[in-house]
């Protein structure tokens, strides 16, 4: 048990190394030497756990992204009834998650999109995914709060859902130009707005 404890720490810790150095220099100017200083740990480990630094990518990109799953899904507002308030709670929550200084500065989502789309085709796909159960997780609200409240608009939900995604991701990048992280609220802010006046809500 402590073996098969001790292999996932290692492993843990790698992709923690390879996360913040990514988040900070980006994909492809992060070097397995690198990780590995940073984790503390031989290039032997390291490919103990992955076949090539592209796995890596692969892995670590998984589990940012269930991170901000997860932590974007906490909070009373999922337990609202009203499908109207647990969207606006969602986007308060990303709000939230904007000024929490634990929270990691940046989005790898977005980096390897960017970074990653001509060279990596599996990354590519892998980020498209991602956006897509990113979307997935608003849209079911949108549904709802749709069918409950406007179910004669011609709003799309899927578009909606999106164009959240899409906000987010400017705003960082603008957020980065302007060194104001301000720019989140801002937007996220403009979104709700946005929102509420398609339900009149």
């Amino acid at each position: 048990m402590r073996t098969a404890q001790a292999h996932s720490s290692t492993k843990e810790k790698l992709l923690d190394a390879a996360q913040q150095l990514m988040l900070v220099k980006g994909f492809p100017a992060t070097t397995v030497d690198e990780i590995c200083e940073v984790a503390g740990f031989t290039k032997g480990s390291f490919f103990h756990y992955f076949v090539s630094k592209e796995q890596l990518g692969k892995e670590v990109l998984a589990r940012f992204f269930s991170f901000l799953q997860q932590t974007s899904r906490e909070g009373s507002f999922r337990m609202k009834s009203d499908p109207l308030q647990r969207i606006y709670g969602y986007v308060d929550r990303f709000i939230e998650m904007s000024t929490n200084p634990q929270m990691p500065n940046g989005c790898l989502l977005g980096n390897f999109t960017q970074e990653l789309s001509d060279t990596h085709p599996e990354i590519r796909s892998l980020c498209a995914q991602h956006f897509a159960e990113w979307a997935a997780t608003l849209k079911h609200d949108l549904d709802e709060a749709k069918a409950k409240y406007a179910p004669k608009a011609h709003f799309d939900t899927q578009s909606l859902a999106e164009y959240f995604i899409a906000t987010m991701q400017g705003s960082r990048i603008l957020a980065t130009a302007k060194q104001d992280p301000g720019v989140f609220k801002q937007n996220l802010q403009h979104y709700k707005r946005y929102v509420k006046s398609l339900f009149d809500k």
